[in-house]
């Protein structure tokens, strides 16, 4: 037997002792904030076994608090964790963007300090890059960071900073060379949260969630310590992190972040279903059918893709998974909701609907995603943008 499948055995075995029932299927996914305390036992132990086992974050190196798993041994973890719909343990701006992104552009000290207590869930970050003014022209940035000696003080304002109202540190773009050209005077930095001149206001939306924040920085510090990359240089640090965000790599487990299993087959045959339990409407079943072959087919590019990356996060071609992963995602809330009718549109802004007993929390949340989804083909960068990186940066096209 090759080592491969005797790893494949051994992770098999493991699996199935380790991961508890209430880890498998859809459910809550700790995110390593330490203001979120997770209240079920089951998502806990799971965490707990999956830090020690290095597996929140398996193909990183060992000496940071990962598995150390080659490329071939990391895909046959994801099939495993799939096979039994088992969630991630950890799922958070730190594993799949700043880790990633430090691994390749940070200092020794700076992968000592940072990358660890990222894999053993002990805080999370949050994203500072859009601000008023500087969306998807990012570059135009004005949040400044003058020098200090020994360390950066920081002003200016950043939006739609998703989850600042729990993460403990932020990694940001500042400009610290007012006279440069737009693209070179930007530094990344990495920065605590938690101090007096950092000030944060959700952003309600018309989903009634607040996963969104305006973010207020007054003479907030940054470390020198915690520059990454050269200094005026963090335009190309940006931009990588970006590629690792928008790879969607951690979906490849069980189909989501949450461990949804992202098939409208079980709906459609609650909904339209004969007594042989197939979708009798021919429109519903046409209309699933491409869904589930477009999904399916989205989910072998992506493994396609990170098999040639070398367990890496591929190049410019994550904005091709962008677009279609966003107008996927919003494709099927469109589907759901539709099949289901009166029932798709519960009042989610005041929770009435699951209050009075005339919807449930699943009808509930799934009206919410589908207002959140919205805003897949904006944020991240939006798809317009990201069909401007495919024709350059994949396609070859002239400017």
């Amino acid at each position: 037997m090759s080592d491969l499948a005797n790893f494949r055995e051994e992770t098999r075995a493991w699996l199935a002792e380790n991961c508890p029932p209430g880890a498998r299927g859809p459910g809550p996914v700790s995110n390593g904030s330490t203001k979120i305390t997770i209240k079920d036992a089951d998502t806990l132990l799971w965490l707990e076994r999956m830090v020690e086992k290095g597996w929140t974050v398996p193909n990183w190196p060992t000496a940071y608090g990962g598995g150390g798993l080659s490329n071939d041994q990391y895909l046959v973890l994801l099939e495993e964790m799939a096979a039994i719909h088992a969630r991630p343990a950890l799922s958070s701006f730190g594993t799949s963007m700043i880790g990633p992104t430090l691994l390749e552009f940070g200092t020794e000290d700076q992968k000592q300090r940072h990358l660890p207590p990222i894999a053993r869930a002990e805080l999370e970050w949050c994203q500072g890059y859009s601000e008023p003014g500087s969306g998807s022209d990012l570059a135009s940035l004005s949040t400044r960071a003058e020098d200090k000696g020994d360390h950066y003080l920081i002003n200016g304002q950043k939006i739609w900073t998703s989850g600042a109202h729990h993460a403990d540190w932020m990694f940001c773009l500042v400009r610290t060379d007012a006279d440069a050209p737009k693209h070179e005077g930007i530094s990344f930095v990495l920065l605590p949260m938690d101090q007096p001149g950092v000030e944060i206001r959700p952003i309600r939306l018309i989903s009634g969630e607040s996963p969104f924040n305006e973010t207020f920085f007054t003479n907030a510090i940054a470390s020198k310590e915690d520059l990454v990359g050269e200094l005026n240089q963090g335009w190309t640090v940006g931009k990588r992190l970006l590629q690792h965000e928008r790879s969607g790599m951690e979906s490849l487990v069980s189909g989501g972040a949450k461990g949804e299993v992202m098939s409208l087959v079980g709906e459609a045959k609650r909904s339209f279903g004969d007594q042989q339990g197939r979708i009798a409407d021919g429109a519903y079943r046409s209309q699933v059918l491409k869904y589930e072959m477009d999904n399916r087919v989205f989910r072998m590019a992506q493994r396609r893709a990170v098999e040639e990356s070398e367990g890496g996060t591929p190049g410019a071609v994550t904005s091709i998974f962008k677009v279609y992963g966003s107008e996927l995602q919003q494709a099927y809330y469109d589907l759901l909701l539709k099949m289901r009718g009166t029932r798709g549109f519960p009042d989610t802004i005041t929770d009435k609907g699951a209050d009075n007993g005339q919807f449930s929390d699943k009808e509930l949340m799934d009206t919410k995603q589908w207002l959140y989804y919205r805003a897949a083909s904006i944020y991240s960068g939006s798809n317009e943008v990201q069909r401007n990186i495919i024709a350059k940066r994949v396609l070859g096209l002239p400017d």
